[in-house]
């Protein structure tokens, strides 16, 4: 039996208040609320989280940077390229016989063709040799100028072995000329108290060796002092 009260309101109108809802529309209004969470719950979802299609893909990428690899830091690149392994040294050099020129290579015909080239490097560099060429202009190119190739003559040492002695430079150092002769020999004169003589298409130059003695890079950069008379 269902309990109720009956309330009389205004006009005599008989109001009953059940004391429980009846079982169906109990039942209404309890799964109505969880119905209403889920369809909210779906809603959010769907405008929360979009799919992208490959057209948005497409236009998210364009004209933007992306990068695709990892970028070192600059001090580790640093780091990097000062680990690089170095060039020989000057004893290294030597102990590998870099500078040396083998025995089937000292041939007195095999240079001549640097000959040509160098005597026409000094034709271009003075700017061609003329009778009227001015001899002090033409000394100071010459001091500065690069002589491998060159033919050189050994007029005055204090060594009489050296007189007399010409050929073709194959190599110039800081103390020391290496000349190939027309005998095929390999010599080595030190510039040191020696005097050489360089013939130009006429025109003879001499160079003092001891105030010669420099590399021919260091030489290209020097400022040589003019001196009235230089001994051996």
């Amino acid at each position: 039996m269902e309990r109720g009260v009956a309330v009389v309101g205004e006009g005599g109108v008989v109001v009953r208040l059940w004391g429980e809802a009846p079982a169906e529309l109990r039942k209404d209004e309890v799964s109505q609320p969880s119905s209403r969470a889920e369809a909210f719950t779906q809603a959010f979802l769907r405008t929360s989280i979009q799919h992208r299609t490959r057209h948005d893909l497409k236009s998210m990428l364009s004209h933007k940077a992306v990068v695709l690899g990892y970028s070192r830091p600059k001090k580790e690149r640093a780091k990097r390229s000062s680990k690089k392994a170095k060039g020989l040294n000057a004893r290294q050099k030597r102990a590998m016989k870099i500078f040396q020129i083998q025995p089937q290579h000292q041939r007195y015909e095999l240079f001549l063709p640097l000959h040509e080239l160098w005597r026409q490097y000094i034709i271009d560099l003075c700017a061609g040799l003329k009778p009227t060429s001015n001899p002090q202009l033409v000394q100071q190119k010459l001091l500065k100028a690069d002589f491998h190739g060159a033919i050189l003559t050994v007029v005055r040492s204090k060594c009489p072995s050296y007189v007399g002695t010409t050929g073709i430079l194959v190599q110039e150092f800081k103390h020391i000329f290496k000349i190939i002769t027309k005998e095929d020999r390999l010599k080595v004169i030190p510039k040191r108290n020696s005097v050489f003589a360089v013939e130009i298409d006429g025109f003879v130059s001499h160079i003092y060796g001891s105030k010669f003695e420099q590399r021919a890079s260091e030489r290209s950069a020097k400022k040589f002092k003019v001196r009235g008379t230089i001994d051996l």
